[in-house]
């Protein structure tokens, strides 16, 4: 079912200028019929033209009727509902950029696995969600508030590198994220993380800062049980299972612990379900360009037989 909402539906009182444009219009024309017959050869013209001096110019003056009526449509903020598939919260990704994310017991290592599961996330998502993106290691870098650009967040994702700043702070990873969140709508965050908060605020204490947010952390941990050697060093990162089972516990959230790239992949489908729900458009760009192109169009004809004269 689709209808339409109207942000500003004073605007549409414009529409009464309707009935004056066409009036303009039929008086332009026999104004400019009396003109043609006051100063041209009519038998010449009569000859040419079939007896038709001047046109009525019923297209140009659908056109300017549309015009006019889409413009005024984009004044009131016009927007589409429609029945579809979304999420129901706006939600901010929080990812472990630390150096532990490079141990390959994911292939090729955890943080290449991590994007291409979150490439494929964002791919599956509709239009109109809001998806913000974080990243952590020994600090917290914030590369998108919660957006609909998709295109963006993707471009984003793909370019991520591991952060070289020393430990991991899933406190201010957690405070940032959740600061990240506002409005009325429902809010989530996804914190995919190894668990090894060795630095800075601790979750205990950053969990206790957001508990009046009402933010709903998921947890994803990041690792096989046996642990993952990262080559160039030979050290081995194991997952702490604990500490990202409890903040997912404290905010209501549910922990995941996929076994490998493509369980990986499974857990952001299973944590990000799409609903069926009313879903806005907001038609005013389409509105606006739809005139200016309408105009542009009536511009060029008038200037050929579609002249009033």
């Amino acid at each position: 079912m689709i209808s339409f909402e109207f942000v500003k539906p004073e605007y549409l009182a414009l529409l009464g200028i309707i009935p004056l444009l066409v009036f303009v219009h039929f008086y332009s024309l026999k104004h400019g019929k009396k003109q043609a017959l006051k100063f041209a050869n009519f038998e010449a013209i009569k000859r040419v033209t079939g007896g038709r001096i001047v046109a009525k110019n019923v297209l140009l003056l659908l056109m300017r009727i549309i015009a006019v009526v889409a413009l005024i449509l984009a004044a009131t903020g016009t927007k589409m509902w429609y029945d579809g598939k979304t999420l129901d919260y706006d939600l901010v990704l929080a990812i472990d950029a630390s150096s532990s994310m490079l141990a390959e017991d994911y292939r090729p290592n955890r943080m290449e696995a991590t994007k291409a599961a979150l490439l494929l996330f964002l791919d599956s998502m509709p239009r109109d969600v809001n998806i913000g993106i974080v990243s952590f290691s020994g600090a917290a870098y914030i590369h998108s508030i919660p957006t609909s650009d998709l295109d963006k967040l993707k471009g984003i994702v793909s370019s991520m590198e591991i952060q070289k700043l020393g430990g991991t702070d899933l406190g201010t990873a957690i405070i940032t994220s959740a600061n990240l969140l506002g409005g009325d709508r429902p809010k989530a965050v996804v914190l995919l993380s190894d668990g090894q908060s060795n630095i800075g605020i601790s979750p205990e204490d950053a969990l206790e800062y957001i508990a009046d947010k009402r933010v709903v952390i998921n947890t994803i941990g990041i690792g096989t049980s046996e642990g993952g050697v990262i080559s160039d060093i030979g050290a081995s990162f194991k997952l702490d299972e604990d500490m990202l089972k409890g903040i997912a516990t404290a905010t209501g959230g549910q922990y995941y612990r996929p076994t490998d790239e493509a369980s990986l992949m499974a857990t952001f489908s299973e944590i990000a379900k799409l609903k069926d729900r009313p879903v806005s458009m907001d038609l005013s760009i389409y509105l606006l360009f739809l005139a200016m192109v309408l105009l542009l169009v009536e511009w060029g004809l008038i200037s050929t037989k579609y002249k009033i004269i």
